[in-house]
């Protein structure tokens, strides 16, 4: 599929990293999200940048107008805030989704790829590596979310056509995922670590998760897009579980020294365990993780390490 390509939700970690890989195809993009982003990532010869909010049909209307395909990258809330207020996430993440399927079908978009969370629509998993098939009995506010608006994805693609593809991932970690508003486990610990200060665990660190780099990622996105087949739902992580001891034990080797840290009381909204079944994305998308999580966490230091450098230089002067 060729055609323009909007980028909703396109200014933060993960935008970024799509928009580059679409730039490297050839793509033409345009980004929507609420704030342009003091980094000049985005002053790139024909990218569009459009500001506004989701939930508004004025501001999108100018955005959507002319592109083929939309990536949909747009949350209002994360795993841990969700269930603060389920109302809230109902509002401004499915019904504002749902607003905007209307007026992608009036504009004549073609084929949504969606961010689905693989790390919360399954819920407790019975089987592991969890496979598309497995149930989905989200614990969080967030999981229901994301699996509502893939019904609706699904419930258009019957009623007018609109084609549609739902990558659900795992954790995405990489250069961009800022420490300070706590996107992942992996910038914030290597974050704490740099700073050595004391890094917080949630229960004993025996809970398993399935991290992916964020640069396969953007690329799974990339094939989603051009994918023309008939599945619709893929998992998207690297098929492996560390647990949050294991990715303690792999900071301090990078760093050559311990790291300092404090186990406290678990949190309900955690499953014990969570990898994902990537066969369907090998075989079908022709995808499968390049990096190996050593070296994403390599690259995921080096970029904490110049930003915290440029930092330190702007307070000083």
């Amino acid at each position: 599929m060729t055609g323009r390509v909007l980028l909703l939700g396109g200014a933060g970690f993960l935008g970024g990293h799509i928009l580059h890989a679409l730039q490297d195809s050839g793509r033409a993009v345009r980004v929507f999200d609420r704030a342009r982003p003091a980094a000049d990532r985005y002053d790139i010869p024909g990218v569009e940048f459009y500001e506004g909010d989701f939930g508004n049909r004025g501001d999108l209307d100018s955005a959507v107008e002319g592109c083929d395909v939309v990536v949909h990258l747009v949350s209002t809330t994360r795993p841990k805030t969700s269930n603060d207020d389920p109302a809230y996430d109902l509002e401004t993440n499915v019904v504002a989704t749902v607003r905007f399927l209307d007026l992608a079908r009036q504009a004549g978009v073609k084929k949504v790829v969606y961010a689905s969370s693989g790390g919360t629509v399954y819920g407790e998993p019975r089987i592991v590596p969890i496979p598309e098939q497995h149930e989905t009995l989200p614990v969080c506010s967030y999981g229901i979310h994301k699996l509502a608006i893939e019904h609706y994805l699904a419930l258009y693609h019957r009623l007018y056509g609109l084609d549609y593809c739902v990558l659900r991932m795992s954790n995405p970690f990489g250069e961009g995922q800022r420490p300070d508003v706590a996107q992942g486990a992996v910038s914030v610990f290597l974050d704490k670590a740099l700073r050595e200060e004391i890094i917080e665990i949630w229960g004993d660190g025996s809970v398993v998760r399935d991290y992916v780099y964020v640069a396969d990622v953007a690329r799974a996105f990339r094939l989603a897009i051009e994918y023309a087949g008939p599945r619709k739902l893929f998992n998207i992580g690297s098929g492996q579980g560390l647990s949050l001891n294991d990715l303690l034990r792999s900071i301090e080797r990078l760093f050559g020294r311990p790291v300092a840290r404090h186990y406290g009381p678990a949190r309900s909204l955690d499953v014990l365990v969570n990898v994902l079944d990537i066969s369907n994305a090998e075989i079908h998308l022709h995808w499968r993780p390049e990096f190996s999580f050593h070296e994403g966490l390599q690259r995921t230091l080096a970029w904490l390490q110049t930003a915290h450098q440029e930092r330190a230089v702007e307070q000083h002067g």
